[in-house]
C-alpha cells in the first residue's frame, strides 16, 4: 500500500505541474504578461490620439489655430478631428475612441519609438477614406517604407486595421506616416487611429514539420475590442514580414484573424484569405530532392458570415490541388493533403482563394477560407509520428506501473 501510495503521490505531481504549465502558457499567449524578451507591445505614446492637446481639442469653443498632437510631429495640413464630425456632406469615419488624425496633401506625422536594435517590429494601424478614390498611406523607418493602398474597401464599417513591419537598425527608430497623394481637394486625405507595435521573433523550425510558423500563432499586434482583424497588405521580404515566415505576394491583403471574434481551426490565430487569386500567401520550405512530401493543412469556415462555396488552391512545388471546404455540423474545419516530391533544396508552397466572397449579411465585406496548421513533412512521417505516439504512450504507462 506505501508503495501504490507513493505511486499515486508522483502520478499527481506530474499531472499538477502539467496544468501549471499549460495555465502559464495560456496567460502568456494572451499577452497579459511579457515574455523573458521583454517585448514591446501595444499602443506607442499616444497611439489613439484621445490625449488632450495643451490648447484643448479643436471642437472646444476657446481653441484658437491648429492642435498640436501630444507625442507626436507634425508637418503640413494635419488635423485632428473626431467623431460625428462633418466634411461637406460626408460624415468622417473614426475607426475607434473619439478622435483620429486626417492627414492632407503631402502632410505627416512621425514619432521616435525605442526598440531592440537588430529585432523586428509589427506596425499594427487603423485607417480610412475620406473622399479620394485611390488614397493610400505611406508607413516609414528610415530607410524602409511601405505604401498602403486604401482604395479597396474591405469592410462595410469603412476602415480596417493594417500591419507593416521593419527592421530596427538603431535603438531607437522614427515612425512616420505620410499622405503621399496630391488630390485637388486639400481637404482630403486618409484617416489613421490606434497606431500600435510589437515585437515580433520567427518561431523554431518544428522537427516534423518543415512550415515555419505553420499555425500563424506569431503575427502582428491586434487589438482586443476590434473584431475585423488585421489586414495584411503586399509584402515581398519574408525577412521583415508581419507574418514570420510567410510573404504576401499579391496586389490584395489578406486577413490575420483571432479565436476572440472569429472560429480558428486550432490555436489562437489563423489567415482568412480574401479577393480570390488576389490574396496569395507563400513560404519556401526546406526539402531534399526527389523525396516524397505530404502537404497537409486545416481548411474552414470563419463563422463569420461569408457566403460559400468556400475553397482554397493549394500549390506544393509543381504540384497543384483546389480543395473546397465542406460544410460538417461537427466541426467548421477539415484536414486537407496534397502529396508532392521535392525538385530541389527548397520548395515553395501557396494558398489562395479560388472564389471571391462576400459576407451574407451585408453583400459587401470581403472574406473567404481559413487556412491553418500547414505542415510539410515526409510521406511516411504519419505513419512513424503515430508509432512514436504508442512507445511514449506504452513508455508512462510503464513508468506509472514502476511507481505503484
Amino acid at each position: 500500500m506505501a508503495r501504490s501510495s507513493t505511486g499515486m503521490k508522483w502520478v499527481s505531481v506530474f499531472t499538477l505541474l502539467i496544468l501549471s504549465l499549460l495555465a502559464l502558457t495560456a496567460f502568456a499567449e494572451d499577452g497579459s504578461i511579457d515574455d523573458d524578451m521583454k517585448r514591446i507591445t501595444g499602443l506607442v505614446g499616444n497611439g489613439d490620439f484621445e490625449a488632450t492637446p495643451s490648447n484643448g481639442f479643436p471642437n472646444e469653443a476657446i481653441v484658437e489655430g491648429p492642435s498640436e498632437i501630444p507625442n507626436w510631429k507634425s508637418n503640413g495640413s494635419v488635423e485632428l478631428v473626431e467623431s460625428g464630425q462633418k466634411q461637406g456632406g460626408m460624415i468622417l469615419i473614426i475607426p475607434q475612441g473619439r478622435h483620429a488624425v486626417k492627414l492632407g496633401n503631402d502632410a505627416e506625422i512621425s514619432q521616435e519609438v525605442p526598440v531592440e536594435k537588430g529585432s523586428i517590429y509589427s506596425v499594427t494601424f487603423c485607417a480610412a477614406r475620406t473622399c479620394a478614390q485611390l488614397e493610400s498611406i505611406n508607413v516609414s523607418v528610415a530607410p524602409a517604407s511601405q505604401t498602403v493602398d486604401l482604395q479597396t474597401i474591405y469592410s462595410i464599417q469603412g476602415w480596417n486595421p493594417y500591419a507593416v513591419s521593419f527592421n530596427a537598425d538603431q535603438d531607437t527608430f522614427s515612425l512616420v506616416f505620410k499622405n503621399p497623394g496630391m488630390e485637388d481637394d486639400p481637404a482630403c486625405g486618409p484617416i489613421i487611429d490606434n497606431i500600435a507595435i510589437k515585437k515580433l521573433f520567427t518561431p523554431d523550425k518544428p522537427k516534423d514539420n518543415a512550415v515555419i510558423n505553420g499555425d500563424f500563432e506569431e503575427g502582428p499586434w491586434m487589438f482586443r475590442n476590434t473584431s475585423l482583424g488585421v489586414l495584411l497588405p503586399t509584402n515581398l521580404d519574408e525577412e521583415t514580414s508581419s507574418l514570420p515566415g510567410w510573404i504576401v505576394e499579391s496586389n490584395r491583403a489578406v486577413r490575420y484573424i483571432d479565436s476572440d471574434h472569429y472560429s480558428v481551426p486550432q490555436g489562437r490565430r489563423a489567415i482568412e484569405l480574401l479577393s480570390g487569386k488576389e490574396g496569395i500567401i507563400s513560404q519556401m520550405v526546406e526539402t531534399k530532392p526527389d523525396k516524397l512530401y505530404s502537404l497537409t493543412f486545416s481548411l474552414g469556415h470563419a463563422d463569420d458570415k461569408c457566403k460559400e462555396p468556400l475553397a482554397v488552391m493549394a500549390f506544393a512545388g509543381d504540384q497543384a490541388q483546389n480543395v473546397h471546404y465542406t460544410p460538417n455540423s461537427n466541426s467548421t474545419f477539415q484536414t486537407a493533403n496534397l502529396n508532392f516530391t521535392a525538385k530541389a533544396e527548397r520548395t515553395r508552397i501557396a494558398f489562395y482563394s479560388i472564389y471571391y466572397n462576400t459576407r451574407s449579411d451585408d453583400m459587401s465585406s470581403l472574406c473567404g477560407p481559413v487556412v491553418d496548421d500547414v505542415r510539410v513533412w515526409f510521406s511516411t512521417s504519419n505513419r512513424l509520428r503515430g508509432l512514436g505516439l504508442v512507445r511514449l504512450g506504452l513508455g508512462i504507462l510503464g513508468l506509472v506501473w514502476l511507481l505503484m
